[in-house]
């Protein structure tokens, strides 16, 4: 079978699947592996990342594509194979992070603006030389008093269109992540003026840049009310003001949408997926893209011990199960209990 952008992009949101984003920043595992008192090293990284890629009912049930790390795509397990191939053998398809990190956007306080384009068309072809068939790049939209600005907006939503122009000549699909941030005090009304006003520049930039739709996998954040904000929306209205937002914005030949987690606990991100999926209607798939909600159990569950491997597999097959479930719209808050 030849391998196109769509094939690829379609393989990625199949039914009852989802992404591992295992693409932390060694900044990122640092902390995580702090808060298990275990030192992050080179060979420490490795062998909690080889722990859930050879987790393989999870692997093969439940996971699509994994999102790697520039240090990652080039590790081999501890017998000598490759990372990469480890994922391929599970049937889920290898992925790469490729921005540099959101740095403060020069005249605007408070906004980001993401780098990494330069020298972006070699990466990407030497990433494909490795295994890679899918890239993530991350836009940070913050909300607070007066932003986010229209400019701030207008670059972030050009540089994903740039990147994703050069991923797909690359013969890679870009996944597009435009993360409106849940940390304000902002109510979920705001979340939604926010996010549809995001998604409205995002594709009209896209657009301009000759993006093919059908090889692109978005990656959004839900619409949400802020962590500080007193009165929290039900995960019901989550669910339907997510999708009134995207029916305003979300071009239909968009094959799937990936849900970042963005800070919420394991079992909001999986019941918030769920809800939308059992709602449904919308004619793109509506799945995940989760790095600490599928992680954190199967991180402190493994805490750094080698005769721990087995209970960290055990908590990953867990919340990939749950997840795998939602996305179909058939989780239900009592199968957590049975675990």
């Amino acid at each position: 079978m030849t391998e196109t952008l769509e094939s690829i992009a379609e393989a990625m949101v199949a039914p009852g699947k989802g992404i591992l984003a295992a693409d932390e920043s060694s900044g990122t595992i640092k902390k995580r592996f702090d808060s298990i008192n275990v030192e992050s090293t080179a060979d420490s990284r490795r062998d909690y990342r080889e722990m859930l890629f050879r987790t393989e009912e999870a692997m093969k049930k439940y996971i699509s594509g994994v999102i790697l790390y520039d240090e990652t795509i080039r590790q081999k397990a501890k017998d000598g194979t490759p990372l990469v191939d480890l994922i391929r053998k599970a049937g889920s398809i290898p992925g790469i992070k490729v921005d540099t990190g959101a740095r403060d956007m020069p005249g605007f306080p408070g906004e980001k603006i993401t780098e990494g384009l330069d020298g972006l068309g070699e990466r990407l072809a030497e990433y494909h030389d490795l295994g890679a068939r899918f890239a993530k790049w991350r836009a940070v939209i913050d909300i607070a008093a007066g932003i986010p600005t229209r400019t701030c907006l207008e670059a972030n939503a050009e540089a994903l269109a740039r990147y994703a122009a050069l991923c797909q000549q690359a013969k890679i699909v870009p996944i597009v992540e435009p993360e409106v941030l849940m940390d304000g005090g902002h109510d979920v009304d705001r979340c939604f003026e926010v996010t549809e006003e995001t998604l409205r520049i995002l594709f009209d930039r896209l657009a301009a840049h000759r993006v093919r739709l059908e090889g692109t996998v978005l990656k959004p954040n839900m619409v949400i009310a802020g962590k500080k904000c007193g009165k929290q929306a039900s995960v019901e209205e989550v669910a339907e003001k997510t999708i009134a937002c995207f029916r305003r914005t979300v071009p239909a030949a968009i094959p799937g949408i990936v849900f970042l987690s963005g800070g919420q606990s394991d079992e909001d991100a999986t019941a918030h997926l769920n809800a939308m999926n059992a709602i449904g209607g919308f004619p793109w798939k509506m799945s995940f893209s989760y790095g600490r909600a599928l992680q954190a159990a199967p991180l402190k569950a493994w805490g750094g011990e080698a005769q721990n491997v087995s209970a960290g597999q055990k908590a990953f097959l867990h919340r990939a199960k749950m997840n795998g479930l939602a996305t179909l719209g058939d989780w239900k808050a009592a199968l957590e209990k049975a675990a």
